[in-house]
């Protein structure tokens, strides 16, 4: 590659304009690639945490069960199950609650607030994502144009004409399109793959709190294929 040309030499030659360019959008891959990993491994912790759901209805009792979704504070199942506990002691504490909400009620309401609040801990981060997905292409569109016309303007103020005079500044500010498009396409590609693993988990919170529900309401989990309770299918379908 010609030493004249190139990101080293475009770095070299651009004005602040062209730099600050740059550096927005080299800031702008990292942000969006910290968030792709961490959510990531987010994401694994908690499909790690879903499979000792099973564990937790086999256990001894519910102390037991909790000992086995483990002592992570972040853990959306374990906080969910705590959720739940309270909420059953505090109903059962509290026979003045019975004039206007009955138990099923009162746990629905439980469980659907820890539900929303893990969600809400789920979707952290994802705003940078689609932000950076939506404006990346522009920002180096921006860079593009701006290079191309001072690249011209340099050109006509030298009075070279030449096709390869014009060639060389003008594809390098194309880079800049290239670059906004490097960053902008791993951001939009995590974002959807972050959604659907989001999904997957607050799917697995539904069926975990629809089993908890039963549990306290009826003293037993509800066996897999059996109607229900009308207000927990309600509940269900906020997710």
């Amino acid at each position: 590659m010609n030493p004249d040309f190139g990101l080293v030499h475009l770095w070299s030659q651009g004005d602040i304009v062209t730099r600050g360019v740059a550096l927005l959008l080299l800031a702008m891959s990292v942000a969006s690639w910290m968030v792709i990993l961490v959510k990531a491994l987010d994401l694994r912790r908690h499909a790690r945490e879903a499979r000792s759901i099973e564990s937790f209805w086999h256990a001894a009792d519910f102390a037991d069960g909790l000992s086995k979704l483990g002592t992570d504070p972040a853990n959306p199942f374990r906080a969910l199950a705590l959720e739940g506990r309270e909420a059953a002691a505090h109903h059962n504490a509290q026979p003045q609650l019975h004039d206007s909400l009955d138990a099923s009620e009162w746990l629905t309401r439980t469980l659907r607030n820890s539900i929303d609040e893990s969600l809400a801990r789920l979707q952290g981060g994802l705003a940078v994502l689609a932000s950076v997905g939506s404006t990346a292409p522009f920002v180096g569109l921006f860079g593009t144009v701006w290079g191309i016309y001072h690249a011209l303007l340099s050109i006509s103020l030298a009075g070279q004409v030449a096709l390869d005079k014009v060639a060389g500044p003008i594809g390098e500010a194309l880079v800049m399109t290239a670059l906004g498009l490097a960053v902008a396409i791993p951001a939009v590609l995590g974002y959807n793959a972050l959604v659907r693993g989001n999904k997957s988990v607050i799917h697995r919170l539904n069926r975990f709190a629809y089993d908890l529900h039963a549990h306290f309401v009826t003293g037993a989990r509800v066996a897999r294929g059996a109607p229900g309770d009308a207000k927990v299918r309600a509940m269900k379908k906020g997710a």
